[in-house]
């Protein structure tokens, strides 16, 4: 099952040339999944994968800059006659919020849900969960998200079960679904259950403990790094985070990779990557239309992946392995600029700021 990230809009509170406002796309097998949706992003799907019919919109907290796009959004899914129906997901407060816009998008010929959650409040989805992680940002709800697979049954024995009497075939699949075959029980010939994996997505905070404790062990965390570590005191003051910050959370979560996003313009970007890599070395500051794919654990480490249509600056194979990596699959984490590795991802993709005072 595939699951991958693209990062829509990496910039925070206003646009810029090079950075779009936050949203990041996620596609499971055939989910996809939106999480916040600034001005300009179905121009910015357009851009990369194309304005492909979401499933779910998730929603991390009413400033402007991470929901502005989605009443465009749900107006173009109507003009172009979508039927399927669509769940806009958010902190208490979101249904009062489309209430007050739905002027703009009108009426759609397509079921929308709004669904408001409450903290540690859980969405299943079929094979995983998204869950709502209340975070620390000012004025009002604000939340992060993790998305957790569903454990996975362990790897069958086959010449333990064929000792045991059971013959390959259909019994095999009967015992990893569960059930016993003539007398045989699963536990007898199956290895331990497999984690899923987990990405988590941070929205706008002041770094916390209930987003270190969701992201534990990780596959993903892309956390917010609106400053720099000199702009500590004005991170504190507006309730964001510092690259370093976010880099000394992913550390302590024993994450495999972080991701920064929500990057002021004050920042080109490296500098702030580089602060983060000087306490957790397995970090990456996507540019707009970058990628994250996240292969199952026994597969390999996360994969970030360049947006092909831009050509790298530099070099940005990440430093030398570090402790903080996990089982010491992190090592092997870095930056896909390998030729046909991007451009798969964009393939499978399209199948399926801050100058004033940040808020």
């Amino acid at each position: 099952m595939d699951l991958s990230l693209l990062f829509v809009g990496t910039g925070g509170s206003v646009p810029s040339a090079r950075r779009g406002l936050p949203a990041a796309f996620v596609r499971r097998g055939g989910d996809r999944l939106l999480f916040d949706c600034g001005e300009g992003t179905q121009r910015q799907l357009v851009r990369s994968i194309g304005l492909v019919d979401v499933d779910c919109v998730f929603i991390t907290h009413f400033h402007a800059d991470h929901w502005l796009g989605l009443p465009g959004m749900l107006r173009s899914f109507a003009l172009r006659e979508r039927r399927a129906p669509l769940s806009v997901y958010g902190p208490r407060g979101l249904r009062e919020l489309m209430r007050a816009v739905r002027f703009i998008y009108g009426r759609l010929p397509y079921e929308l849900s709004i669904v408001e959650l409450s903290p540690a409040e859980s969405v299943p989805r079929e094979g995983y969960a998204v869950t709502a992680i209340p975070v620390r940002h000012r004025r009002g709800a604000a939340f992060g998200y993790a998305l957790v697979e569903d454990t996975r049954p362990g790897h069958l024995d086959p010449e333990l079960a064929q000792q045991l009497g059971v013959s390959p075939g259909p019994d095999f699949g009967r015992l990893q679904r569960g059930e016993s075959v003539s007398g045989v029980r699963p536990e007898q010939v199956m290895g331990p259950a497999r984690a899923g994996r987990k990405l988590v997505i941070s929205g706008d905070t002041a770094p916390c403990e209930a987003l270190e404790v969701a992201a534990h062990e990780a596959d993903l965390l892309v956390h917010e790094a609106t400053f720099a570590e000199e702009e500590r005191e004005r991170a504190r003051q507006t309730e964001h985070s510092t690259a370093r910050q976010a880099g000394e959370l992913a550390r302590r979560a024993q994450v495999r990779m972080l991701a920064l996003t929500h990057i002021s313009t004050r920042y080109a970007g490296p500098e702030l990557r580089e602060q983060a890599r000087a306490v957790f070395a397995h970090t990456e500051a996507p540019r707009d239309f970058d990628a994250v794919e996240l292969p199952l654990p026994e597969r390999g480490p996360p994969l970030f992946v360049r947006w092909p249509g831009r050509q790298p600056r530099e070099a940005s194979a990440p430093p030398a392995p570090a402790a903080e990596a996990r089982s010491g699959t992190a090592a092997r984490s870095g930056t896909a600029a390998r030729s046909g590795t991007a451009a798969r991802s964009a393939a499978a993709a399209r199948s399926g700021v801050e100058g004033a005072a940040p808020r």
